[in-house]
């Protein structure tokens, strides 16, 4: 009888549901010796995890304006996760030696790719969710004072979603920094340190690749025209004086 296959470090390899229950749950031991080991296997399935899970709640997102537009946003949303766990792998792995953690660069790269595939799965579970939402709700009209009260609650449940998404993967590796490092105070300060290059790159990202509901007035595209004008940061500043400034 041949049994069952087994991982690099000779144990049986636990069925893919199986893992991913592990990774939701939170198993630190387990993640400790995922995020130890560079399993190709494992990495994709990671990535395919974002890929679907995120992508499903990007097309339920821009469904409200377009089909076209769900497609879009469907593969916009997880590439902007990807994308920023990449670009930000290196930054996170020198990080972390200076705030009291010392792991390699591979483990740091995994560890934080295993919370971003927290939050795909998450993101995917709620979908059906927002399309029910979405497909109950008044149809997206050229006349925004009707269509003010729905892009509301909607972009509301939007966001709603991807903070719980967000603070439950965080959640997750704050534990298993926790268990890396010994100490709460030096899983924190790495966490929030991780966290705050994630956000300035993410959000600068997320302003590129606008918009992901649209606005029935513009026209559907996966980028506006004007996407490299500008920035994120330099928007909220304007704005910010605008609203402090009374002539």
């Amino acid at each position: 009888m041949q049994g069952e296959p087994a991982n690099v470090a000779g144990r049986p390899e636990r069925p893919r549901l199986a893992r991913l229950s592990l990774l939701l749950r939170g198993e630190v031991k387990s993640l400790e010796e995922w995020s130890a080991q560079w399993d190709s296997r494992r990495i994709l399935s990671h990535v395919g995890i974002i890929i679907v899970g995120a992508g499903l709640y990007g097309a339920a997102m821009g469904c409200w304006r377009d089909p076209m537009q769900a497609l879009y946003t469907a593969i916009k949303f997880p590439l902007i996760i990807l994308l920023t766990a990449a670009a930000n792998a290196m930054l996170n792995a020198m990080l972390a030696p200076l705030l009291g953690l010392n792991i390699p660069f591979r483990q740091s790269f995994l560890a934080i790719l295993m919370s971003f595939t927290i939050a795909g799965a998450i993101l995917g579970s709620f979908a059906p969710l927002v399309a029910f939402v979405i497909w109950n709700s008044p149809p997206m009209t050229a006349d925004l004072r009707q269509s003010a009260g729905p892009y509301a609650f909607i972009l509301l449940t939007f966001v709603v979603i991807i903070a719980f998404a967000g603070i439950t993967s965080n959640l997750r590796l704050l534990q298993l920094l926790r268990h890396l490092g010994g100490r709460k105070s030096v899983a924190l300060c790495v966490l929030l340190a991780w966290l705050a290059g994630n956000l300035f790159f993410g959000t600068q990202l997320s302003w590129i690749l606008r918009p992901f509901i649209g606005a029935p007035g513009l026209k559907v595209e996966f980028l506006r025209r004007d996407a490299f004008k500008g920035n994120f940061y330099e928007t909220i500043f304007r704005t910010t004086v605008q609203v402090f400034t009374f002539d």
